[in-house]
């Protein structure tokens, strides 16, 4: 399977295979769904559509028994990156930059904290007002950015893809082809829109959750615990999702994520305890 959108084919093989998952659906229903993308501008006809799965057949991404098509395990495969790629089903950057914001964030507060001689009361409402304005920050500026994003994204695809369509030399099919890329981003803009708020929430729910557990260690737990047990709850989420997630996704070993983890944990709390000591 090209990786190219170069002609009618090509786009109805995509939007085939983001539609589908791993449950059998009948071809009606598949077609009926294609067709109602279209907007009733437009319909595929059966030829176009029977040819396009038979070439997925031969390629090893569906499978046909009877009137149902399913997705193979390449297919899946297939679709699965189509869908990273087009809809950012995955909020990789959200779960880190949260994760990253609320380790830092516990991090700052009780470091302050013992500098400070804060009593349990001062720590709690300062710890309060961190969380609300850092996890509320977070939301809003990941959807605002992801919105914009997405945005500024689909149209460099979008001209892409029509660039790449205009070389068909035949004209009605050069206009459908146009017309399906066309409809194919309205529902990438849909579903995006959809996926910007869940990954914005995810953030916000990240950092919310880093920030909080390791604080309420600390201040519920007596002394030395309180200190022991905060920080080694902070360690082990540095651990799972800034150096192990961050090592998986990137495909590169884990001790590169865990020197780069370290330099910006230390520089940003560094910062900000200089910063706040001076103000």
């Amino acid at each position: 399977m090209s990786f190219e959108i170069q002609d009618l084919a090509d786009i109805l093989r995509v939007l085939i295979l983001i539609e589908l998952d791993k449950k059998a659906v009948s071809k009606s229903s598949l077609k009926r769904k294609i067709d109602n993308i279209c907007s009733g501008r437009f319909n595929i006809e059966a030829r176009d559509f029977d040819e396009t799965l038979k070439n997925m057949v031969e390629e090893g991404l569906l499978s046909i028994s009877g009137n149902y098509i399913k997705l193979t395990g390449r297919g899946t495969e297939i679709s699965k990156e189509w869908r990273r790629f087009l809809l950012k089903n995955e909020p990789i950057l959200e779960v880190i930059a949260g994760i990253a914001d609320g380790v830092v964030t516990s991090l700052v507060i009780i470091a302050s904290s013992i500098i400070a001689g804060l009593t349990a009361k001062m720590m709690l409402i300062a710890s309060i007002l961190s969380l609300i304005v850092v996890s509320i920050t977070n939301f809003s500026s990941f959807l605002l950015g992801g919105i914009t994003e997405d945005l500024a994204d689909l149209t460099t695809l979008q001209n892409l893809i029509i660039y790449s369509l205009s070389d068909i030399p035949d004209k009605k099919e050069k206009e459908k082809a146009i017309c399906l890329a066309k409809e194919l981003l309205n529902l990438l803009r849909k579903k995006r829109s959809k996926m910007g708020f869940l990954s914005a929430l995810t953030c916000g729910g990240a950092t919310f959750l880093s920030t909080i557990i390791p604080i309420a260690a600390y201040l519920i737990l007596p002394q030395p615990f309180d200190i022991l047990f905060s920080f080694l709850i902070i360690g082990i989420m540095a651990s799972l999702f800034l150096v192990h997630y961050r090592s998986r996704k990137m495909r590169i070993h884990w001790k590169i994520t865990l020197l780069q983890t370290i330099a910006i944990i230390i520089g940003a709390v560094s910062a900000s305890l200089l910063l706040g000591t001076n103000i």
